[in-house]
């Protein structure tokens, strides 16, 4: 399969629990703490699917996903909204922002693998 995954996620065991469920799905998947440090890898290797937390210091979600569309002009890669805000409450802003979709906590092994699935085929 050999798809490289790039998650954004600026708690330590939020990152081992992605990188674990990404990993263990066949997937080959890095882990950075901020969206400055997402954009960093974004120019050294070619992701297939990029999931990126809403909160987080440095550069948040929305404002990376606002750069990756719209500085970087890369309309194409699915871009994945990590957060613990409701769903519902929260979609419409994270549309607006540029995300292909959105993943809610609790984070579940089944979320990732149909999220993934869904962007990788």
């Amino acid at each position: 399969m050999n798809k490289k995954i790039l998650v954004a996620d600026d708690i330590f065991s939020n990152q081992l629990l992605i990188k674990s469920i990404i990993e263990d799905a066949g997937y080959v998947c890095k882990v950075v703490s901020d969206g400055k440090k997402l954009i960093e890898a974004m120019q050294e290797n070619e992701y297939s699917v990029i999931f990126t937390d809403i909160e987080m210091p440095v550069m948040n979600g929305i404002e990376t996903v606002d750069y990756i569309r719209n500085t970087l002009g890369n309309k194409d890669i699915p871009v994945i909204a990590m957060t613990a805000h409701g769903r519902d409450e929260f979609l419409e802003r994270v549309k607006d922002a540029g995300f292909t979709s959105i993943i809610t906590k609790p984070y579940s092994i089944e979320k990732f693998k149909t999220i993934l699935a869904q962007y990788t085929e």
